[in-house]
C-alpha cells in the first residue's frame, strides 16, 4: 500500500502538472480538494483519467467520486479494492 501511495503522489503531480509540488509535500491523508491541495472539478476529471490510464479502473457511480478522491490514501484503497475484484 505504501508503494502505491508513493506512486499515486508522483502520478497526481505529473497528471495535474503541479510543478511546484513534491511528493513529500502531499500527506497520505491530506484532503486533495479545498483546504488540502486545493484541487477543483477539472482536476477531478484528470484524476478519473489517471485511474483509467494507469490502473484500468473506471468509476461506475459518479456519486462515489467524493469518497474515492478524499485523499491519496482513499484513492489507493479504492484501487486495491478494485484490483481484488
Amino acid at each position: 500500500m505504501e508503494q502505491l501511495i508513493a506512486d499515486l503522489k508522483a502520478q497526481i503531480i505529473e497528471q495535474l502538472n503541479l510543478q511546484e509540488v513534491k511528493p513529500e509535500d502531499i500527506g497520505d491523508d491530506a484532503p486533495l480538494f479545498k483546504e488540502g491541495l486545493g484541487l477543483d472539478s477539472i482536476d477531478a476529471l484528470e484524476l478519473i483519467v489517471l485511474l483509467q490510464q494507469y490502473y484500468g479502473i473506471r468509476i461506475a457511480n459518479p456519486d462515489d467520486g467524493p469518497r474515492i478522491f478524499t485523499s491519496v490514501r482513499t484513492i489507493a484503497e479504492f484501487i486495491t479494492e478494485q484490483k481484488a475484484k
